[in-house]
């Protein structure tokens, strides 16, 4: 059942909704927080180096403290900042959709979880192509083809 309801898009916008909320609500107090958020979404303006990028893991945990969270806004569903990455502090702003994030952090606490941020959706395209796959696996629905006249 829990699988079932993490699929929905109706929940899926309850939660990104909840986050929204959060966030803006730590910007507007200027309170410092985190995002652990998944790192195949997320987007670097200028791109940051490889080397920096493979050190993330699956999901990675931003702090926005100081200049970090002075720069922090919400735009079109996404969280966009500046951050600095590696030794040489290399600045990038991070976009971040909303989403993706798994965990809204206060004072090292989770207070909010999105756990629909750990399921890969596939896209329209995607399912299309897999349930079509699924049908055509089956040899009694090709019969269900229409044959192309020459």
């Amino acid at each position: 059942m829990l699988y079932d309801i993490l699929q929905e898009d109706e929940f899926s916008a309850i939660l990104k909704n909840h986050a929204t909320d959060l966030i803006k609500y730590f910007l507007e107090k200027d309170e410092p927080f985190g995002v652990l958020a998944k790192t195949e979404t997320l987007s670097f303006n200028p791109d940051i180096p490889k080397e920096i990028k493979e050190t993330f893991a699956e999901f990675t945990l931003f702090l926005l403290v100081n200049y970090t969270l002075e720069s922090a806004y919400i735009e079109d569903g996404k969280l966009i900042f500046e951050a600095g990455f590696g030794s040489e502090n290399i600045g990038s702003v991070v976009t971040v959709p909303i989403e993706s994030i798994l965990q809204i952090i206060v004072d090292e606490t989770p207070i909010f979880v999105n756990l629909t941020a750990t399921i890969n959706k596939p896209r329209k395209e995607e399912g299309i192509k897999n349930s079509m796959e699924a049908l055509l696996s089956n040899p009694e629905n090709q019969k269900l083809l229409k044959k192309k006249k020459k």
